[in-house]
């Protein structure tokens, strides 16, 4: 699909954002989009099974919000991207995520994670030709790079050494290594920020949260790998959000920020939390979907406990979850209730003819 010309404006900032109809990403477009009428900020997104325009109908309208359907993997669409639009700042969110999918197809995380951020960083050099003032490449990423804790006090920093153990991690950490490669080399403006698990609205129900109030609700099993005793650190998306627009203003070039919920739970308890919420929203009697609860084989190179020291961002730049992780579940099982058209819609796969049509998919 070529660019539509008609579509190009020209403002204070031209930022592009990739992934920008995924979970994170939407809620980072709709930030921005909302926040900043002075930017133009360019959606580009590949829509695969986790990209849903419909995530974005409330912004698709707004003069200073434009979508452009392409592959972060297509190098030259990429460069024509950054030509057409004259993009002076780029936030990187495209990427696959889950670590299941990775196991059994790891070719594609490599492909889409390390080569598609490579050729954005490409183009990017290419298009800005050295002049790098006011510019800025903003690649956003994982605490899985960092492997895994013990049940300690010990977190993730900064200045954690990388230890991937999943093929997702892996692909993520290289993607990192490649950002930092560039602003070494060829002193590209970057900044990297590694978070911890994301939850809220518009996730894709293939992820924890997402999936387990939709099974309670539809009373199907729920799977819980090993002995559910594996730690996550959890970071409402709306405050991750925040968090990006943070750094993208007042970040340290070439910095790294780690961006955590301070906020570990076990996962079985996080899963009983989920269950009560979700009786409770429902009229049943709470804890009754604890029945639900299925033991299952461990997933392949689970790590054990992920948890991030969020201090640095805290401490430079003013930022602190918004959110108790209760007050975070009650909001978001509330949303997914609320919202069962969406959740349906997309469990179904009818998602995808909101722009199949207009995108010839």
């Amino acid at each position: 699909m070529s660019v539509n010309q008609s579509k190009i404006v020209v403002m204070k900032k031209n930022v592009l954002i990739t992934g920008g109809a995924g979970f994170i990403g939407s809620h980072v477009v709709r930030l921005f989009v909302n926040s900043y009428p002075e930017y133009h900020i360019i959606n580009l997104d590949k829509l695969t099974y986790a990209g849903n325009l419909a995530n974005l109908k409330d912004v698709e309208d707004k003069p200073n919000y434009t979508f452009v359907k392409a592959d972060i993997c297509d190098f030259d669409k990429i460069k024509e991207v950054f030509k057409t639009f004259k993009i002076d700042n780029v936030i990187h969110l495209a990427a696959e995520s889950h670590v299941d999918r990775s196991i059994t197809d790891p070719f594609s995380f490599a492909e889409t994670n390390v080569m598609g951020t490579l050729n954005l960083l490409q183009a990017a050099r290419e298009c800005w030709k050295d002049n790098f003032e006011n510019k800025l490449f903003y690649h956003v990423s994982t605490d899985e790079v960092y492997g895994a804790l013990e049940f300690d006090n010990t977190l993730f920093t900064e200045e954690t050494r990388y230890d991937p153990h999943s093929p997702y991690s892996a692909s993520k950490a290289s993607s990192d290594h490649f950002v930092r490669a560039y602003h070494d080399t060829y002193g590209l403006p970057v900044v990297i920020t590694n978070c911890s698990n994301n939850y809220g609205p518009y996730q894709f129900p293939e992820k924890l949260i997402p999936l387990f109030i939709n099974n309670i609700r539809r009373n199907k099993p729920l799977p819980v790998y090993g002995e559910g005793v594996n730690v996550r650190d959890w970071l409402y998306v709306e405050d991750h959000a925040r968090a990006i627009c943070l750094v993208f203003h007042n970040g340290r070039k070439g910095d790294t920020y780690n961006i955590g919920g301070f906020n570990e739970w076990k996962n079985i308890d996080l899963i009983r939390l989920l269950v009560k919420t979700t009786d409770r929203l429902l009229g049943r009697e709470e804890g009754v979907s604890e029945k639900l609860i299925t033991y299952v084989a461990d997933r392949a190179g689970h790590d054990l406990r992920y948890a991030i020291d969020a201090s640095k961002i805290k401490d430079e730049l003013g930022w602190q979850p918004s959110l108790q992780f209760e007050e975070g579940i009650e909001k978001t099982v509330r949303w997914y209730i609320d919202h069962q058209d969406w959740l349906d819609s997309v469990t179904s796969g009818e998602y995808q003819n909101y722009y199949r049509e207009m995108y010839k998919m």
